[in-house]
């Protein structure tokens, strides 16, 4: 059963502490940053379930976050709905493309798995950018935020709508949580362990590859909901398989597996972006050699990397005590 390390629960801690005093101290344009963070972790948390706990890596999640932004994105300024009700359908839409997709592709494993996800992920992208119903390559415009007026919350204040962004990742992360506790969750890292196992135990393994593949898309279809709002606008490269490369970048910079390392990832990845970028074009090429020489140090990531270091500390004070 998924649990928490005490270093993990105060990593969780000391992000979401980091995350409010920077909210506070922050001007517009760090506020900006502040959401982007906030979307891509939500992102990033939603193929982590999957990828880190399911073996399931998919190149998709950029589509599904799309998805979720433009079903929000049409159904609040084309058909009229109210912001709550909209972002549910469009959380709802993307679970169900999610849960279809991982019906069709349970049986795939490895580099087969990830290009099947691919190429729907592509398809969605295509077919986006050539439909008139979704703008084509122009995208959709005037897409209106949530309005929580009624509680005192100005949402059309960057500051409020980055502490909204970073509720929904810490409700987010509870919601994974949730899930890995539960028989679904078990069952899913099970899979993981011994698919044949689980198998012959008589589980219906593609059913919860479905199953969790679909609450995963259900997360990210949130995230999608979220970009639309903090942009107020949606385009095709949403979809895009750069949007799941850079998420999946993300998880594996931060830790694969440990719903704290893409946490991480995202705030590592957002802030080297900007930083670098002030000073390059070519931020991708550092970003990537941050990445290379992350992963020859064979730990998992940035957080799996702290892990292994105090977990080598550790004896060592042991033996200095003794």
């Amino acid at each position: 059963m998924f649990h928490h390390t005490p270093l993990r629960l105060f990593a969780l801690a000391l992000l979401a502490a980091g995350g409010l005093v920077y909210a506070e101290r922050a001007g517009y344009f760090g506020l900006e940053i502040l959401a982007e963070m906030a979307i891509l972790a939500l992102l990033a948390l939603s193929l982590d379930l999957v990828a880190g706990f399911g073996g399931m890596v998919s190149l998709c999640h950029g589509a599904l976050m799309g998805a979720g932004a433009y079903a929000y994105a049409l159904l609040t300024t084309e058909a009229g709905w109210s912001a709550p009700l909209a972002i549910a359908a469009a959380m709802a839409l993307a679970g169900v493309v999610a849960w279809g997709i991982g019906a069709i592709c349970a049986r795939a494993h490895g580099i087969f798995f990830i290009m099947a996800t691919l190429a729907f992920g592509q398809m969605g992208y295509s077919y986006v950018f050539e439909s008139p119903l979704f703008g084509g390559d122009d995208g959709l415009a005037g897409i209106p935020r949530l309005d929580l007026s009624g509680v005192g919350v100005d949402l059309g204040d960057s500051q409020s709508f980055a502490l909204f962004c970073l509720f929904a990742v810490l409700v987010g992360y509870g919601l994974c949580v949730g899930l890995l506790r539960s028989g679904l969750g078990q069952s899913l890292v099970g899979i993981r362990h011994n698919e044949q196992r689980m198998r012959a135990l008589g589980l219906t393994v593609w059913r919860v590859k479905a199953d969790a593949f679909g609450l995963s898309g259900l997360l990210a279809g949130a995230a999608g909901a979220l970009a639309a709002q903090h942009s107020l606008f949606v385009s095709p490269g949403l979809l895009s398989w750069t949007v799941s490369g850079e998420a999946l970048v993300v998880v594996i910079l931060g830790g694969l597996g440990t719903l704290v390392g893409p946490l991480v990832g995202a705030a590592a990845f957002v802030t080297l972006k900007h930083e670098i970028s002030a000073y390059t074009n070519h931020w991708h090429l550092i970003v990537g050699l941050i990445l290379i020489a992350v992963v020859m140090t064979g730990t998992n990531g940035l957080f799996g990397w702290l892990e292994a270091g105090l977990a080598r500390l550790r004896p060592a004070r042991s033996r200095g005590h003794a």
